[in-house]
């Protein structure tokens, strides 16, 4: 692909945010070092220079009045698509389907999660750019980081009672074991003629984005929110 094809590429940014949540009631505008916790994610991707255009798709009034006080547009989901089993790739294909209503497509889909706030500025153009760089040979971008000590190899289950190992390797020596990464969500980037076909951000060609290991937390519960608050706070000093 030459870079004038490349700049022609039209990326959306897609922020997911149902109003619900048992974890922590109220989570994606949780106060978060002074900000809703959607605000980060929106400001990211508003500072991206290859985001043709930032949008949340959410069921949420409260939500809706965040994203746009912080300049995001809105989509409003339908109740069905924001339940406890609700998958997130139903939000996102329904949001392409009402874009394209309004005469909007675009080539690839950005997917970022409101409760994984820690993305540095330049995340989001570097994956993209990775997609570009490799158009033809991967079809999605995922950011990955490396699990420590919460590798599988060294995990137990618990079986009748009894601790038991979850996978069988003997003479486990844990600065030898191979290095394993967890799908963290500072990014999900896929192409839309994928998204829209396979119903997944992981198609079979998957390209790594590196994060670093004070990126690897997400917000899901109250024990999470302290360590990504204590976080923003050490990157700031």
């Amino acid at each position: 692909m030459s870079s004038t094809s490349k700049s022609k590429k039209k990326i959306l940014a897609l922020i997911p945010a149902r109003g619900g949540s048992k974890g922590i009631p109220g989570k994606n505008i949780v106060d978060v070092g002074g900000l809703p916790l959607i605000a980060y994610s929106i400001k990211t991707a508003r500072q991206a220079k290859l985001v043709n255009k930032v949008v949340v798709a959410t069921d949420g009034e409260e939500i809706t009045r965040v994203a746009l006080k912080y300049k995001a547009s809105v989509i409003q989901l339908p109740k069905k698509l924001t339940g406890d089993r609700s998958s997130i790739i139903g939000s996102v294909l329904y949001a392409i389907k009402e874009l394209e209503k309004r005469g909007e497509s675009y080539d690839a889909i950005a997917l970022l999660e409101p409760t994984s706030p820690l993305r540095k500025k330049g995340d989001i153009d570097n994956a993209i750019k990775i997609l570009l760089k490799n158009y033809n040979k991967t079809d999605a971008v995922v950011s990955v980081g490396e699990v420590h000590i919460e590798s599988p190899y060294i995990m137990k289950k618990i079986e009748k009672g009894f601790i038991k190992p979850l996978m069988e390797e003997k003479n486990i020596i844990r600065q030898l074991l191979p290095k394993v990464y967890f799908p963290y969500g500072v990014i999900y980037l896929c192409k839309t003629s994928v998204l829209k076909k396979q119903k997944t951000f992981y198609p079979k060609r998957i390209t790594p984005y590196l994060i670093e290991r004070w990126q690897n937390y997400e917000v899901d519960d109250i024990f999470d929110l302290v360590c990504v608050e204590a976080v923003m706070k050490g990157i700031k000093k």
